[in-house]
């Protein structure tokens, strides 16, 4: 179950060290953005000897450098043979780029004699092309499991001002929720980056829960636990969905076609999420 999705800076032992324990259910352990260039050769051993010794038990995602950077290779290559779950090709515009990275973890899956297939991709789609191709990416490889939209560099791309309020990514947000749910993937919503305002937090995380969003990503571990719980199926949704699943079989036992609950037909949807709060809390106490 992966609700909260936490970014760590790779050239911080520090950080690295403590990962594991910040509470989020990813973590993202960044060699773009986070780095700056005299340090990439660094971080990429940091990041790869931190995945080889720390053993970490939270899903391990390394963000790599952009394909028209001269450093996405190097990442790749130091860290694909310590088996990260997953990869984050960033600046993502196209099915293309998915492809170059996909087509290159294969190569070095061969090389250094791995199963082939087994780390997979969440592109980060930051710029309005990549919106505008955000299904051609969902659906470009069969390793992309989710797309996750970066709002600060998205905005920056449509010359305008990233707010609270998030009027301007409003459109951004919905294309990405659909494109995702169309191609079968999971999709990840931007950081709230204003580290001190909880409330805001809380109210942009429910927001993006209400369009689909499978969770919702961080760059502060104080705002995990606001995550977590906005994307956690409340006991009252639990309660619910049991609730659903016990009158189904009542009128299984009883003989009758039509099923309600509390004055409403329990139709198809209605019991196609009922089977998904049941199954993310199943997860969630599974530590899965």
């Amino acid at each position: 179950m992966r609700r909260s999705m936490l970014f760590l800076p790779g050239n911080s032992p520090n950080i690295l060290l403590n990962a594991d324990f910040l509470g989020s259910d990813s973590i993202i352990l960044d060699l773009e953005d986070a780095v700056a260039p005299t340090e990439k050769d660094a971080a990429r051993i940091l990041v790869r000897n931190a995945i080889t010794s720390l053993g970490y038990t939270r899903e391990v995602i390394v963000r790599i450098n952009p394909v028209e950077s001269p450093y996405w290779q190097k990442d790749l290559r130091a860290i694909i043979p310590v088996k990260p779950d997953m990869i984050m090709p960033t600046k993502v515009g196209c099915a293309a780029d998915v492809k170059i990275v996909a087509d290159f973890i294969t190569q070095l899956e061969k090389e250094f004699g791995m199963e082939e297939g087994g780390v997979k991709m969440i592109p980060l789609i930051e710029t309005a092309l990549g919106v505008e191709n955000a299904y051609a990416i969902a659906s470009a490889d069969p390793r992309v499991t989710a797309i996750f939209l970066g709002g600060e560099d998205f905005t920056a791309d449509m010359r305008c001002k990233r707010t609270k309020e998030g009027t301007e990514i409003f459109y951004a947000r919905s294309r990405m929720v659909l494109a995702a749910r169309a191609a079968g993937v999971d999709v990840y919503d931007t950081p709230w980056t204003d580290v001190e305002d909880y409330d805001g937090l809380i109210e942009d995380a429910k927001f993006a829960k209400s369009l689909g969003f499978t969770g919702k990503s961080s760059i502060s571990p104080r705002h995990i636990p606001f995550i977590n719980e906005v994307f956690s199926p409340t006991e009252e949704e639990i309660q619910y969905a049991r609730d659903v699943f016990a009158c189904i079989e009542k009128a299984k036992a009883e003989g009758k076609g039509v099923v309600s609950l509390r004055g409403k037909m329990i139709d198809a949807p209605i019991v196609a999420r009922a089977r998904q709060v049941l199954e993310a809390a199943e997860a969630i106490r599974g530590g899965k």
